[in-house]
């Protein structure tokens, strides 16, 4: 079997069982372990991680949970085909078509601005200009990551400023896999486009507490970056 296509890394936070089983779910999500595939023992998986029994067990368990791995008593466990209602958000999320994530994160967007608009506080502002600005220096310093974090930073004081913490978390989950998607996409020169006017818009629409405006901005915003997208997969 062969491990070396993504490889494992070191584990080091604190919540280490959810963080094995993302790894692990990783493998499954990228094709590198297709349905029926017998996963590493116990054993194999501990010596992979350097983590104890006890993790690993956790980790499994919650892949199990989530549909994703089968335990066959005395022969192993097994990477199995999940059904919607079994598969966690997130996990469904890594393996969409990233124009559909996109799709659906437009429908949360608008709503979001809109209501970040009526019910944002001084607080939020403070977040969002500052991931502003920083998203800025970022980008004139050609530090994409940066640029990156600095954007998601944005639009996630956005979501919290709607004093909503189901639709924040829902609007976290998409944020987050479009994020793994753009750190592929955002040096090809067709992504330079980075829609900063479309931000600064936004902003100002939210502190002036203008709804219509918010979702005015968001829209271009949103519409220019899924057409940026869609000429990228057609010219790759």
């Amino acid at each position: 079997m062969n491990h070396d296509m993504v490889p494992f890394q070191a584990v080091k936070r604190k919540q280490i069982a959810d963080e094995v089983a993302e790894q692990l779910q990783r493998k499954i999500a990228a094709g590198e372990w297709n349905v029926g595939t017998k996963i590493p023992t116990e054993p194999e998986l501990m010596k992979l991680f350097g983590v104890g029994r006890s993790t690993v067990r956790e980790a499994v368990s919650v892949l199990v949970h989530a549909g994703l791995l089968e335990k066959k008593q005395g022969h192993g466990t097994f990477v199995c085909q999940p059904t919607t209602s079994q598969e966690p958000l997130d996990y469904r999320l890594s393996r969409a078509e990233i124009i559909e994530v996109y799709e659906v994160r437009s429908v949360l967007e608008l709503e979001i601005a809109r209501l970040a608009a009526l019910r944002r506080n001084d607080e939020d502002l403070h977040l969002m200009r500052e991931a502003l600005d920083r998203r800025a220096a970022t980008l004139a310093a050609g530090d994409m990551n940066g640029y990156l974090d600095a954007d998601i930073a944005f639009h996630l004081a956005v979501a919290g400023a709607t004093r909503n913490k189901v639709l924040t978390d829902v609007y976290r989950s998409f944020v987050e896999a479009i994020r793994k998607a753009l750190n592929n996409l955002i040096t090809d020169p067709v992504m330079q486009n980075h829609f900063t006017l479309q931000h600064e818009k936004i902003y100002e629409a939210i502190r002036d507490r203008d709804g219509k405006a918010a979702e005015l901005y968001s829209i271009q915003h949103l519409d220019g970056t899924k057409l940026e997208l869609q000429k990228h997969m057609a010219s790759s």
